[in-house]
Order: structure tokens, then sequence, then C-alpha cells
């Protein structure tokens, strides 16, 4: 089975960073999402609005630089919870995040390197790892000189 999330989206208000009883930090957050949809009588845009939580490291570095509007880049799972309020049982669906990216903002461009990734479980030395077996460096390839009289699609 796969639980896995990847959204990017703005975010529809500023991070706010709370403190459990034992100290952890948390970051409830909404993502809103564009997706396009056809009709049979128009084509359009519209919005999702996802709810996320960041824990820990992200959570806080979530509160400290990201803002309203800014555009975010998450990795996570869908976890579904319930808790009881005041007029019943509440169920709440959102995404965990994994990993987080802020991507840009509304006032200026930004650099894609500023984000938080948990870290990783190290494999067991034993254990396959399919990046051992290609090399991620592409400086050596040779550039392809292909025309658009070479492509059957142009």
């Amino acid at each position: 089975m796969i639980n896995r999330v990847v959204l990017v989206g703005r975010l529809t208000k500023d991070v706010e960073v709370r403190k459990t009883t034992s100290g952890i930090s948390t970051a409830s957050f909404t993502l809103a999402c564009n997706r396009r949809f056809t009709s049979k009588d128009s084509n359009g845009q519209t919005a999702d609005f996802i709810n996320c939580v960041a824990w820990r490291q992200q959570a806080d570095f979530l509160g400290s630089y990201a803002h309203k509007g800014n555009i975010v880049g998450i990795e996570g799972r869908i976890a579904t919870r319930s808790y009881d309020g005041q007029n019943g049982k509440v169920y709440v669906t959102e995404v965990v995040c994994d990993s987080v990216q802020l991507i840009g903002n509304n006032n200026t461009a930004r650099d894609n390197s500023q984000g938080y990734t948990a870290p990783q479980r190290t494999p067991e030395p034993s254990a396959y790892n399919p990046n051992d077996a290609y090399d991620d460096d592409f400086s050596n390839t040779p550039s392809l000189d292909i025309s658009s009289d070479d492509l059957p699609f142009y």
C-alpha cells in the first residue's frame, strides 16, 4: 500500500507554531492548491484547500520563515484522526509533512534552497541502494543536436 502526497500551494494564512505539553513544536497550516477542471460548458480553475501539519524542526522552520501567500512545497502522508468536540466527535483528515520547502513568496523571487527535510533512516549495509547503481553527475553527458525535422510530433 502507498500513502504518499506531494503538494505545492500557497499558504492561506501565517503559520502558527504551538508546543505540546512535552515541548515538541507543531505547526498547522492550510495550502491552497490550484486545480484545473473541464465541464461540458467551460474550462476553468479552482483551488483545493488542504490541511497540513508539520512537527519539530519543520514546524519551527515554517513558523520563522513562511508567511501568508508564500509558495510552499510539501511531501508527506495523509492521516486521519478524531477527537471529542463541543458538538460531538470531530473527524480530521490532514497531510502530515515529512519534508517542507519554501519555494517563493508574493513579493520577490526566492532561492529554492530553503527547506527542511526530516532525517531519513539509514539503510542497513546489506540492503540494496538503487542510488549506488547510477551516477547523478550529468556534466559529462554529450548534448544532442536535434532539429524540429527529427521530431515526429512537432
